[in-house]
């Protein structure tokens, strides 16, 4: 089989496509024909050595996929050839096969095209444990999405919608706005153009936010902060910024706003059940309609550079995935 291989911590333009032996399932694994791999900025990370892991070298990236079982080891209950699954892999999705244990992989359904199943579970497992188990979020509560145009971002607007919050979509430029609109915010700021912490005290009339869902970091954090009212929630996703802002902690105090950390994976590992839980809510607010993945562009295993590149030029609304 083919697969992307990362031979060095380097710059991502580095990574080649090479034949390998295809993998075998073990005891409570499975083996998956891919037919779509989502693309994340943490990839980016994982390849150039910048992540809080660093796997043993050689190694493929890709940590989400969909596709059909293709065969299953020992102990494995509840799937079998030819079932259509999206799976958690963490590494070793952007391949033509790749072998996962069994509790990480999830039936999708009928009517679920293969690539926005591989866009839904990093961004959307991420959003509603964000959401729900770290936010709270309430119906009638204002939600503000810092990157309301990427892949968390729209996630974020859509399940904010599902679950009946005011949503603040914040991106840069035209496009990204437009994403966010598609993705449901009934406000946007464009907070390149705009004084983020003033529109967005505008637009709760001076009350301020509930919720502020941060995946960029960065300049946007601390304005953001600043615009949530009594006993808002400051969700940290990520850092697409590039910079790890410096939060004064005295912001905290006022308004007894909080601060709280979002480490998906990391929770996932430790309460399987719940997560179980969130990906079957994922996939019945698919079915009815309330999320949908929104995907950019697809690309052959032979330009995942392409695809990265996507990524670090803001140039995906949404998600880019890579194709088998």
């Amino acid at each position: 089989m083919r697969a992307v291989i990362c031979k060095e911590f380097a710059p991502y333009q580095n990574l080649t496509v090479e034949e390998v032996e295809d993998p075998v399932a073990g005891p409570g694994q499975v083996v998956i024909d891919v037919k779509a791999a989502g693309v994340n900025f943490p990839d980016i990370l994982l390849v150039e050595g910048k992540y809080q892991m660093k796997p043993p070298l050689p190694f493929t990236p890709g940590g989400e996929v969909s596709g059909t079982i293709a065969s299953v080891g020992d102990g494995v209950q509840g799937f079998k050839a030819g079932d259509r699954v999206v799976a958690a892999t963490l590494l070793n999705g952007f391949a033509e096969k790749v072998v996962t244990a069994a509790n990480q992989v999830a039936p999708i359904p009928d009517s679920m095209p293969f690539d926005e199943a591989a866009a839904l579970i990093t961004t959307y497992a991420t959003t509603i444990h964000a959401l729900k188990q770290r936010a709270g979020l309430k119906s009638g509560e204002t939600l503000v999405v810092l990157g309301a145009g990427g892949g968390v971002g729209t996630a974020a607007c859509q399940l904010g919608k599902a679950y009946g919050a005011r949503v603040i979509g914040c991106a840069r430029g035209e496009d990204k706005l437009a994403a966010a609109k598609e993705a449901g915010a009934d406000e946007l700021v464009d907070y390149d153009g705009e004084d983020l912490k003033a529109r967005l005290k505008e637009l709760t009339e001076g009350k301020g936010a509930d919720v502020v869902y941060d995946a960029v970091g960065g300049n946007y954090s601390e304005p953001a902060m600043r615009a949530l009212g009594w006993g808002g929630r400051f969700l940290v996703i990520g850092f697409a910024a590039g910079d790890i802002p410096k939060m004064p902690l005295n912001l905290a105090l006022l308004n007894s706003r909080d601060i709280r950390g979002v480490f998906w994976g990391a929770w996932a590992g430790q309460f399987p059940q719940e997560n179980g839980q969130n990906m079957a809510e994922l996939f019945e607010l698919y079915v009815a309609g309330k999320i949908k993945p929104m995907v950019s562009a697809s690309y052959p295993l032979d330009d995942v550079t392409k695809a990265f590149d996507d990524l670090m030029q803001r140039r995906v609304k949404g998600k880019v995935v890579l194709t088998a």
